[in-house]
């Protein structure tokens, strides 16, 4: 039985196909030019003009009108409360496996939703800044674990998006850098009351943990970021289709980043095509493939829309949870 479907046979989802979702774009903000989206796109993550109006743009759409929505309840509700607070971020949260294309999509919403009239500022921030150290994931022998939810600071993470969505008036982010793949000691990201912020990681949509609790917390709660995101999204593709990709992208990565003296990984630099496609094999099956079954998949149903890609990158299905 799929994971959106109940005993009875019923869904929370509402699924359309590609020509039904891009019939729902309607009137959008001018769409990006083939100069942006080349900025915007990832590496091995193909996406063209044509995806973007076909998928994205009416997702903006329908984002606006969830901003639109929130916004009348923050009215109703200071009304009600017969005091005004100043609204605070609405936040989304974008979730899936490495290499599905999840930071694609994320950058090409946070270009797309800033060109809507009534959200001209959009943040994006990725939980890769919230990683412990490598001298901490090493210390702790969970190197190997990298991405996994134990790998990550969820305290930090978990407060960092409290304070936002308490309208708190600056929030800072540590800065996560692929080339050495390390935490920045002195780099931040600083967040000011955007109009919308994008949350975007592989790991965003995991339950409440009671272990997130601090000890001396009364009744040891739990939340999750989750729980302040006001939408969230999953991509999701055949795990097959995931695998190839990632085994592309790490052959583009050892012709390109990794020939930097200062990456990480430059000691691949000199594989042969062959021995590349053994190790991201080996990498994939035993690390990312593990965290995707093990951990983000079971996230997916959590979420607010799911994008289905197909083969070849293109999203063919999206799902709308019902309201």
């Amino acid at each position: 039985m799929p994971d959106d479907q109940t005993p009875a046979g019923v869904t929370p989802f509402v699924e359309l196909g590609r020509a039904e979702w891009a019939a729902l774009a309607e009137s959008t903000p001018l769409p990006l030019t083939a100069a942006e989206l080349d900025r915007l796109s990832g590496l091995g993550d193909p996406i063209d003009l044509a995806e973007v109006q076909t998928i994205y743009q009416a997702l903006s759409r329908l984002l606006n009108l969830y901003v639109a929505g929130v916004g009348s309840l923050h009215t109703v509700t200071s009304t009600f409360l017969r005091e005004w607070q100043a609204r605070t971020p609405f936040v989304i949260g974008v979730a899936g496996s490495v290499a599905v294309g999840k930071s694609t999509t994320a950058r090409v919403l946070r270009e797309l939703l800033a060109r809507w009239p009534d959200t001209p500022r959009v943040e994006l921030v990725t939980t890769d800044g919230f990683l412990h150290s490598n001298a901490v994931l090493e210390q702790r022998g969970l190197m190997n674990r990298k991405g996994f939810p134990e790998s990550y600071d969820r305290r930090r993470l978990l407060s960092f998006v409290a304070e936002v969505k308490s309208g708190a008036a600056e929030v800072r982010a540590p800065r996560y850098d692929h080339l050495t793949y390390d935490i920045l000691p002195d780099d931040e990201i600083v967040v000011t009351r955007p109009d919308v912020l994008i949350v975007e990681g592989l790991n965003v949509l995991q339950p409440a943990r009671l272990d997130d609790a601090r000890p001396n917390d009364e009744g040891r709660s739990a939340l999750a970021v989750s729980d302040f995101f006001d939408f969230s999204i999953y991509v999701d593709a055949a795990t097959a289709d995931v695998k190839r990709w990632y085994v592309d992208r790490f052959l583009r990565l050892r012709r390109t980043a990794f020939t930097d003296p200062d990456s990480f990984f430059h000691r691949f630099a000199a594989l042969s095509d062959a021995e590349s496609v053994a190790l991201a094999d080996e990498i994939w099956t035993s690390i990312n493939e593990s965290n995707l079954v093990e951990n983000i998949l079971p996230t997916r149903g959590r979420a607010n829309l799911v994008l289905t890609k197909g083969p070849d990158h293109a999203v063919q299905r999206i799902r709308l949870r019902k309201l």
